[in-house]
């Protein structure tokens, strides 16, 4: 039941953002979108250390002076199979008027929130994975740590929420459609973190190699879709100013409750 409610928490904080269409008038403007790229990004680069990156170290020990190995091979792979996906599937990013991915008579709403999904996907493993480890009886994953992560992630899923169905209303989109839209992208999550609980018990040893294959995934939408989001425009800084928060946030549940 634990780690059941555990892999639905970054869910739940997608579907509570995106019921922010339900209760504001207006779109997002350009500097709270900035902004809450910024916060996103911060969340997903610390958790990606501490709670993905250090655990694979520590968890390949044996290796000696190898022990970074796993970690640096399964990240590569994230980063790679990210890539592969940002080619094979077409989508749109928000504030963008140009899709990405092979050309598909898709409407704008659709790649929207596929390009949201396409985001959550390496949120969901990374979830995944700890559970896996806190199941396996690893004694640097606990029940606290996977837990700290999914929190996180829901912090951060919270504003990205808003991000999707907010947009999508302002396209045109009725506010039922546009809230379902920005659940529909988060529901990725806990079916990528089920998929990969049940394939972590099939191969234990696999798991550094898990969690820091998640962790390049995360990486890679950080410095593909949200750094430059935060960056565009004028006030960039404040996006800047936001991941710092973000970051410290995540670093600060990690080490503090983990």
């Amino acid at each position: 039941m634990e780690t059941f409610l555990g892999i639905l928490i970054p869910f739940l904080g997608t579907a509570l953002g995106s019921a922010c269409v339900f209760f504001m008038k207006k779109s997002l403007g350009d500097l709270v979108q900035r902004s809450l790229a910024g916060f996103a990004a911060g969340v997903m680069v610390a958790a990606s250390i501490w709670s993905l990156l250090i655990p694979a170290i520590e968890q390949s020990e044996g290796m000696g002076k190898l022990s970074f190995l796993p970690a640096f091979i399964g990240f590569w792979v994230g980063v790679l199979f990210l890539l592969m996906l940002d080619h094979l599937i077409p989508h749109l990013h928000v504030g963008s008027d140009q899709a990405e991915g092979p050309e598909s008579r898709l409407g704008r709403t659709t790649m929207m929130v596929l390009a949201v999904t396409l985001h959550n996907i390496p949120e969901g493993m990374a979830v995944g994975v700890m559970y896996a480890g806190f199941l396996a009886g690893n004694t640097q994953i606990t029940a606290a740590s996977a837990l700290v992560l999914s929190l996180g992630i829901a912090i951060q899923n919270f504003p990205e929420g808003a991000i999707i169905s907010m947009p999508l209303r302002a396209e045109g989109e009725s506010k039922g459609k546009a809230f379902f839209g920005g659940v529909l992208s988060g529901v990725v999550e806990p079916v990528g973190a089920v998929l990969t609980i049940l394939t972590a018990q099939l191969v234990i040893p696999a798991l550094p190699y898990l969690l820091s294959f998640a962790a390049g995934a995360m990486l890679y939408v950080v410095v593909e879709e949200l750094i430059p989001e935060m960056s565009q425009g004028k006030h960039s800084n404040l996006g800047t100013i936001f991941f710092a928060v973000g970051f410290s946030v995540m670093m600060t549940l990690d080490v503090a409750l983990g």
